[in-house]
Parts: C-alpha cells; sequence; structure tokens
C-alpha cells in the first residue's frame, strides 16, 4: 500500500491531538483514576497481574462499548450541527457512567476540554456548544468533548477514537504507577497490549448503533447496578419528554423498574 504525502492540514489536526492528549494540557484527565483508585482501596486490584485483568476486562470494553461509540455519534452529530442529539448523547453519557468518581471525571474533563477550545481556538462551534449546554443544563462528557474537539480541529472521526483511546488507557496507566508502585517499564508494556487490541475496538465503535450503547462493568456491582438501573431509567424518561422514538424508549425504560426493585431491596 502507497502512503500519500501528510499535508499541511493534515500536520495541524494531527499537532492539536497530541496537544489535547498531553499531560501539559489542562484538561485534568491525568489527575483521575476513573475508578482505579476505589478498586485499589478495595484490594480488587493490588498488583500488576490484577491491573491487567482490570485493563483487558474493564478499561477496554467500556471504551468499546461506551465512550468510543458515544464520540462517534457525537462527532457526526457535531457535523450536522444536531444540537437537540448532541443533547441526549450527553445525558447518556453520565447515565452510563455508574462510578462516582468516573462521572464526575466525565464531566469535569468535558467541561475542561470544550471551555479550552472555545478559549484557545476561539472556534464558534465550542462557543455554541458551551452556550447551549449552559442553557438546557446537559451535563458535560468527556467523550462528547472529544468528539467536539475533534470537530474544531479537523480531525478525522478514526484518528479522534484513537486519541481517546490512548489518552484514556496513559491516564490510567499513569495512575496506576502511583498507587501501585508500578515501574515504568512494565506500566509500557500494559500499555503496548493495549494499544495492540485498540485498532478493532475502534472499527467496532464506528459501527456501533447509539441503542447498543452501554455495557454492564462486572468490577462495579452494589449501588452502582442501583445507580445503573434508575439512571437508565431517568434517560428513558428524558427521551419520552423529548418525543423520541418509542423504540429508544423501550430499550432503556426497563432499567427504571429494575432500578426501583433493586433500590428497594438492597441498600445503596
Amino acid at each position: 500500500m502507497t502512503l500519500g504525502p501528510v499535508t499541511d492540514t493534515d500536520a495541524a489536526w494531527l499537532l492539536g491531538l497530541l496537544q489535547a492528549g498531553d499531560s501539559f494540557y489542562p484538561t485534568g484527565s491525568y489527575a483521575h483514576s476513573f475508578g482505579l483508585e476505589g478498586l485499589v482501596q478495595q484490594g480488587v486490584v493490588r498488583d500488576r497481574a490484577t491491573l491487567r485483568d482490570f485493563i483487558v476486562l474493564s478499561a477496554l470494553p467500556a471504551l468499546r462499548h461506551t465512550d468510543l461509540p458515544l464520540a462517534a455519534h457525537a462527532w457526526r452529530a457535531f457535523g450536522e450541527a444536531n444540537w437537540p442529539r448532541i443533547g441526549e448523547l450527553c445525558v447518556l453519557s453520565s447515565a452510563l457512567k455508574t462510578a462516582r468518581e468516573a462521572r464526575a471525571a466525565s464531566e469535569n474533563i468535558g467541561r475542561q476540554r470544550a471551555e479550552l477550545m472555545a478559549s484557545l481556538r476561539a472556534h464558534p462551534l465550542a462557543q455554541e456548544f458551551l452556550q447551549r449546554a449552559s442553557a438546557e443544563n446537559w451535563p458535560h462528557a468527556s467523550a462528547v468533548s472529544a468528539a467536539l474537539e475533534g470537530r474544531v480541529l479537523g480531525a478525522p472521526l478514526t484518528a479522534v477514537l484513537a486519541g481517546m483511546a490512548y489518552a484514556t488507557l496513559a491516564s490510567l496507566l499513569s495512575a496506576a504507577m502511583k498507587m501501585l508502585r508500578l515501574g515504568q517499564n512494565a506500566a509500557q508494556s500494559l500499555l503496548t497490549e493495549a494499544l495492540a487490541a485498540t485498532p478493532a475496538i475502534i472499527t467496532a465503535a464506528e459501527l456501533t448503533a447509539c441503542e447498543d450503547i452501554g455495557w454492564f462493568n462486572p468490577w462495579l456491582i452494589g449501588s452502582s447496578l442501583v445507580f445503573a438501573s434508575l439512571s437508565g431509567g431517568i434517560y428513558a424518561v428524558f427521551l419520552l419528554l423529548r418525543g423520541t422514538k418509542r423504540g429508544e424508549f423501550f430499550a432503556y425504560g426497563p432499567f427504571l423498574f429494575l432500578g426501583t426493585a433493586l433500590a428497594i431491596i438492597s441498600p445503596l
């Protein structure tokens, strides 16, 4: 296969994505462990082997089934200036973050990314998004803001998703190095293994329908299950009030009843 020359336009969005994924970029992503800290405190993740299990069984499936598909749909919605759809994706992203730490991280990072695009790039798309999010009280979401970032930079979808996946995995392993006293070589070995699986995950995420977004994380049980069920029900009501297609409503509606039952029979 012969590759074409790298153009100035390619270099511009590539440099922009590299800047956005750097630890020097003030999004706060490298200050969050995305739920890993709690698992370390509980002793669930305690060494290299259990950290690898967490990456393979939790982090990569979460990217495949939740964050990357959300970003893909948001990237397309921003391209069409489909603001109602963007608002729905913000709400869905928040509802699917069952762990409180992960949800707070997503909202904080999402807000920071959007504000940086509006200030550093002075881009009207980012400015309008912030205005609408504030006016309509949309929860910020890192996946949606990453898609916004990609559109502002003019980056293709696959590159945006690759940048997201790398930033998430690098942030997670950076946190693990501090909490588990993991060596740099061991962390890079795990990162290399995870990145080898990432292209297939990106391809699958690009093809995921919106109604198929979401995944039950077996690492998060108990109160997280209750929250996920209630959040799914809340999102279903949101869809109904917006006049969304009946099929989408019934895809999430059962969670409302499941969440109510779980809330009654088990303490939060």
